[in-house]
């Protein structure tokens, strides 16, 4: 069994960045954070005075490195797509199907299920992003896979079992409490999104098992003087987790800043909502047979609606901490200890400590991704 230790850099702890310590890695996981040199006969990863932080963990990624997971819901695809994430420091991901139709979804969990039996890295489970969504908010889903599901879909939803995450993304508001409480009975962590919940319904969604939010303000009733929304209900939960996608298109700087000091810490958490141009050769892409174009680090369609992102991890954790002045040891948190804790996997993923699996980034003095580890296996990057 090969010993790594990780040393000579600046370490994310639970107390924040700190040096001098040296990070010990045994069969993939993390055994020990120690003061001072590491051991001798170990193998030594020389940080050189970069930062060691937790992998990050995208919660809603469509798709990276050309390959669209509507478009090939397979193991390879899924593959591809993870391979594409991990350049930018994303070590687990929820592979994101965006509304399609039952036989889709069915070869998705199926694909999301095998590719965790193989250890494809980086994979942890899969997004259900709709088709259970709300017209009115649609974004650039196709409504006509909007319906609401019957016993034998739910069946469906929840094929993925303990095998792995599953997250489901719905309008509240199209469904009866005791639904929503039957679905995360079977283990699916539910969201609220696309949707045109009143500030009322999003709040008895609460109360019946919802505990996240899909893009905070994208896509759901805004926050009025005496109307306060899905986005109200949202900043005023104080046990929901949501999802922010900073790439300064989506949300203003100032309304996330904003978002952010509302809340509990802890709650709110880096996506990255990311198409097939993340990582890949191309600008262009199809969904529903349409052309989406990203420009800029822009996607949209032709009428200028705004089409998942081209945004990538250390992109976001760089604009949470330049563009939203966060410190960096909080932007990371919201990268990987908030997304861990929110999918249930918070006691093994997300941070630097013993037992922890061994998922690590090292991030130069710019926050550029240096090298990703999963499970203790390395990937350099090149300068």
């Amino acid at each position: 069994m090969t010993t790594i230790a990780f040393t000579n850099g600046r370490i994310l702890t639970d107390r924040g960045f700190e040096t001098d310590l040296s990070v010990i890695v045994e069969d993939g996981h993390l055994v020990a954070v120690l003061p001072g040199p590491p051991p001798k006969d170990v193998k030594v990863v020389n940080l050189a005075g970069r930062y060691l932080v937790p992998g990050f963990i995208d919660t809603q990624v469509n798709g990276g490195g050309d390959v669209l997971f509507n478009d090939e819901p397979t193991v390879d695809g899924l593959r591809r797509i993870a391979q594409a994430h991990r350049r930018f420091g994303t070590t687990g991901l929820l592979p994101t199907l965006i509304s399609d139709d039952v036989s889709v979804m069915c070869r998705a969990v199926a694909a999301t299920r095998e590719a965790i039996a193989q250890q494809v890295p980086g994979v942890l489970g899969l997004h259900l992003e709709g088709p259970y969504l709300n017209a009115a908010r649609k974004g650039v889903h196709d409504p006509s896979k909007f319906h609401t599901p019957d016993g034998a879909e739910l069946d469906v939803v929840s094929a993925l079992g303990p095998d792995g995450v599953t997250l489901m993304t719905l309008a509240p508001e199209r469904f009866d409490a005791a639904t929503l409480r039957a679905l995360v009975e079977r283990g699916v962590i539910v969201a609220a999104g696309h949707t045109a919940a009143t500030y009322e319904q999003l709040r008895d969604g609460f109360a019946a098992g919802i505990t996240g939010v899909t893009h905070l303000f994208n896509a759901m009733t805004p926050m009025n003087s005496r109307e306060p929304g899905a986005v109200g209900a949202a900043l005023e939960n104080e046990d929901a987790w949501c999802g922010l996608i900073v790439d300064g298109y989506h949300v203003h700087d100032a309304t996330l800043r904003v978002a952010i000091a509302a809340r509990p810490r802890g709650k709110m958490m880096l996506v990255t909502d990311a198409m097939p141009p993340v990582g890949g050769e191309r600008e262009d892409f199809e969904l529903y047979g349409v052309t989406m174009t990203c420009r800029d680090g822009q996607c949209t369609t032709a009428d200028g609606t705004l089409a998942g992102s081209a945004l990538d991890m250390a992109t976001a954790v760089r604009n949470t901490v330049h563009r939203l002045g966060l410190p960096l040891d909080e932007a990371c948190r919201m990268a990987s200890q908030y997304p861990a804790d929110f999918v249930g996997l918070g006691g093994e993923l997300g941070r630097i400590a013993p037992g922890y699996r061994a998922d690590l980034v090292v991030l130069d003095t710019d926050l550029q991704v240096h090298g990703t580890w999963i499970a203790g296996e390395g990937n350099a990057v090149a300068a």
